[in-house]
């Protein structure tokens, strides 16, 4: 068993002076192995052993500023060892000897035998004997050696350690969950066992939602699968598990779930005001949104989007953002909902591939309905579509216009060649708009829903857009859907007629949106 250092080690701060001291070491290593060793003595049955290395390839200066970020990446808290590696260097201490004492410690002073007399040179070899050319070149050979080794071995040990760490978060992570879980029976009574007439709120592919209230009496409302939904284990456990990493004022936070039988119920904050759509397509509900209302909507959506994107612990794409997926609380301010149909990407990871289409038609990426494509800019597009929905009152799946706009966004992009991109505006929004913000919201739709990827404006440039108008906007591309074919798709047939997904093989079924209205 390791020995454990007393409490009040961390009071008188050794490891801070052990490792400052081999790390100064180090950093000046005159023999160029920038590497040094270091043992002190705690008390008479206690000692702490550090050790320190940089890549001899870094200058003094840069060895000790390495080595300086490594030591402030150690815990306070470590009572038995611990090391961090960097790229181009590492601290290590523990308390017991862990390296071979007799490298690296600290130099004792020299005695006087070791000032010698050189030998007298051989001719014919530069001034150096064989012997002395043996002398110098097999110990840098061994030392080359030695280091590569010691290297191999502490990047496999790292490895190993990252590879521990990652297992460890994942059982953080799931431990987490399911410090959120709920029994059935509390459910059950929260929403008086699921009462379709007074509890139940709304209902969709995904199933049923119920209005309720928890023990302590805080209002939630219980989203519980349908038994004969598409949608599985593997969706459900999806949206749980990532919805329960995220927290923003712009998203619907989950409170938590329940997993017992067949029962699959997730728990979410309650949403006091429906959804997007509700006020945003209905002509008795458009007036309660005005301009400025609805300016808002578009700020707190895209910036929920930033956070999914680019500022949460991992990079997440939503898949299936619509108007009828944004809830709206009590001060109307927006928060982003259903997740079933997310994707978790790496830090890193830029782009996907599925050959399982889901979503809605209308907000998808013409990348993603035609080679299944998809990325960060495919919500970019999506997030174009609602913001025209959300300017003209009008939905992508059923506009028509007599003047022989096709849909929605040819609409759009005909009145901007035109010159006259207020007319896209809701009429019941007359006297109460800002001609500016209409105008560089539709210039910013138009931009998020070009043909090309790359060319769509990351979220964090659209927040920048919407919150400064010192930044500048390019001109837009005409968007795909303007009558122009899309190689194997029946896309703008499908939109124009409103088809459900359900009716093509080409594509799977959204089941995790909620379709029908009611406050969440």
């Amino acid at each position: 068993m390791r020995p454990v250092l007393p409490k009040f080690w961390d009071s008188l701060n050794y490891t801070g002076k052990v490792i400052a001291d081999v790390a100064n070491r180090a950093s000046i290593d005159d023999s160029g192995k920038k590497f040094a060793t270091t043992q002190a003595n705690y008390s008479a049955l206690q000692s702490v052993y550090g050790l320190a290395q940089c890549t001899p390839d870094l200058s003094d200066d840069a060895c000790n500023g390495c080595l300086l970020n490594a030591r402030s990446k150690l815990p306070d808290d470590a009572k038995q060892g611990a090391r961090v590696l960097f790229r181009s260097c590492y601290v290590w201490y523990e308390v017991y000897l862990f390296f071979n004492a007799s490298i690296g410690a600290a130099p004792p002073p020299p005695p006087p035998s070791s000032v010698l007399t050189p030998p007298a040179s051989s001719p014919g070899n530069g001034g150096l004997s064989s012997q002395q050319i043996i002398a110098i070149v097999v110990p840098i050979c061994v030392a080359i050696m030695l280091f590569i080794a010691g290297f191999c071995i502490l990047t496999r040990r790292a490895k190993k350690k990252y590879n521990s760490l990652r297992e460890d978060t994942v059982g953080d992570d799931i431990s987490a969950v399911q410090s959120l879980q709920y029994d059935l029976g509390t459910i059950q009574a929260a929403t008086n066992n699921f009462s379709d007439d007074n509890n139940k709120i709304g209902e969709g592919g995904f199933g049923a939602v119920y209005k309720g209230f928890l023990p302590d009496g805080q209002e939630v409302a219980v989203k519980r699968l349908s038994r004969t939904s598409g949608q599985g284990a593997t969706e459900f456990k999806n949206e749980m598990v990532l919805v329960a990493k995220l927290q923003h004022r712009n998203l619907v936070r989950l409170l938590g779930f329940c997993l017992e039988g067949k029962e699959k119920i997730l728990i979410y904050e309650f949403v006091p005001n429906k959804s997007l759509d509700y006020f945003l397509f209905d002509p008795l509900e458009q007036a309660k949104l005005d301009w400025s209302r609805r300016y808002r909507i578009i700020g707190g959506v895209a910036r929920g989007m930033l956070y999914l994107h680019e500022d949460s612990r991992l990079r997440i794409i939503h898949r299936d953002l619509k108007a009828s997926n944004i809830l709206l609380d009590g001060d109307m301010n927006a928060k982003i909902s259903d997740f079933g149909m997310a994707r978790i990407f790496g830090v890193d990871q830029t782009q996907g591939n599925t050959s399982q289409v889901v979503g809605t038609f209308g907000y998808m990426s013409p990348e993603y309905v035609t080679r299944g494509q998809f990325s960060v800019k495919s919500d970019v597009f999506s997030f174009g579509v609602l913001v025209l929905e959300i300017i003209s009152g009008k939905k992508i799946n059923n506009f028509y216009q007599s003047d022989g706009a096709r849909n929605l966004l040819s609409y759009a992009w005909k009145l901007w060649r035109d010159g006259t991109p207020l007319d896209l505006m809701d009429p019941t929004l007359q006297g109460s708009y800002s001609r500016n913000e209409v105008t560089r919201c539709v210039h910013i739709a138009l931009l998020c829903v070009q043909d090309d990827p790359d060319a769509r404006p990351s979220m964090a440039t659209i927040v920048l857009m919407l919150n400064s108008y010192s930044a500048t906007l390019s001109l837009p591309q005409p968007p795909t859907f303007l009558g122009r074919s899309i190689p194997g798709s029946n896309f703008l047939k499908a939109i124009e007629s409103d088809q459900s997904m359900s009716n093509s093989a080409q594509f799977s079924v959204n089941e995790a949106s909620i379709t029908e209205l009611g406050p969440r």
